[in-house]
């Protein structure tokens, strides 16, 4: 089989890649032949293999317009995104713009989160800041609520401070716990007019919470987001699921690197993993730095962070090694004779 594809000459370098690396790294992991001339690129090879190159050069064209150059491993997303079987299975329901531009899984790993909570009544979401657990999460919710798939959107997140001790703040108890809850409206206003979520609010239609406040509640026909997971103790992480009432969904998202719960207190995120891993109906999902989508420099960031961390974690082990290596015994050489 064989497919010409137009290539205009202000994204030739940047598909094409410094002495076409990018075209070498193609032919190499999808077998196709490749033959550039001008204006136009040769796709060559086996039906599929071809299917997937034309795929992975549209989804290598989307990342082109969010970053100024592509590397090795925005080839590799791309051509995870252009698998076959990793197209989202129900890509009607994300019905959700911003600034007019629909809002859809960009990774592999985030369109596996998005089928994951279409498929699910409980999905739980780990990974570093920037891949989108929140943002998605918050689009498929304000979809189905749209859809009247659910009467209810309740946006929760616990009130733990982030490593400051802030004291008691002023006003009623919205203005107190509006500066926790901030990062789930954001992204609310991203999609929604103000007048619409105020009027939605009103209605109780879209409803702002700390965790506090979901003890001793039946949640039924609501989409439940609970944010910032990893700061809930197993006792609120237990309390908060067991709200899950009849036709609701549930998403959890948190990173497990960021806990800010007092030194010792386990975090309910990393409970709830160990004790629910296996259970029928519930979905665990993880997301690495492969799926940061926000600026380009938050991959950078994060990953010299994880390998700063790792420094002492090396350092411990090697020490460990060392504590448990056998000591050599030292024998006293005989006395000289008299």
């Amino acid at each position: 089989m064989v497919v010409t594809v137009q290539i205009d000459a202000q994204h030739r370098l940047g598909l094409y890649g410094s002495a076409d690396r990018h075209l070498k790294t193609l032919r190499e992991l999808l077998g196709v032949t490749l033959i550039a001339r001008d204006d136009q690129l040769k796709i060559s090879g086996e039906p599929a293999a071809v299917e997937h190159c034309v795929a992975t050069l549209h989804q290598m064209r989307r990342l082109l317009k969010e970053h100024r150059s592509l590397n090795q491993e925005h080839i590799a997303s791309a051509i995870r995104l252009a698998a076959p079987d990793t197209h989202m299975q129900h890509p009607a329901l994300l019905d959700v713009t911003v600034s007019g531009r629909a809002i859809e899984p960009r990774t592999a790993g985030q369109r596996h989160y998005v089928n994951a909570m279409l498929a699910h009544d409980l999905v739980f979401c780990a990974g570093p800041a920037g891949t989108g657990k929140t943002f998605l999460a918050v689009a498929l919710a304000v979809s189905m609520l749209r859809q009247n798939k659910v009467r209810r959107l309740v946006l929760v997140r616990p009130a733990v401070e982030a490593g400051e001790k802030l004291g008691f703040l002023p006003g009623d108890i919205q203005a107190k716990v509006n500066p926790y809850l901030r990062p789930l409206l954001d992204a609310l206003h991203d999609m929604m007019p103000y007048e619409q979520i105020r009027r939605f609010m009103a209605n109780d239609m879209i409803e702002l919470a700390p965790l506090a406040y979901m003890r001793g509640r039946t949640l039924n026909e609501s989409i439940v987001l609970l944010d910032e997971a990893q700061n809930t103790t197993p006792a609120q992480m237990l309390m908060f699921l067991t709200r899950l009432g009849e036709g609701s969904k549930m998403v959890v998202t948190g990173d497990p690197t960021q806990v800010d719960l007092e030194p010792g207190q386990v975090s309910g995120l990393v409970d709830a993993h160990r004790k629910l891993s296996g259970v029928k109906g519930v979905a665990f999902i993880e997301l690495g730095r492969a799926d940061i989508v926000r600026h380009r420099l938050v991959q950078n960031i994060v990953q010299a962070y994880n390998r700063d961390a790792d420094i002492p974690a090396r350092r411990s082990a090697t020490a460990a090694a060392k504590s448990d290596a056998v000591p050599t015994t030292q024998v006293p050489p005989p006395p000289e004779p008299e």
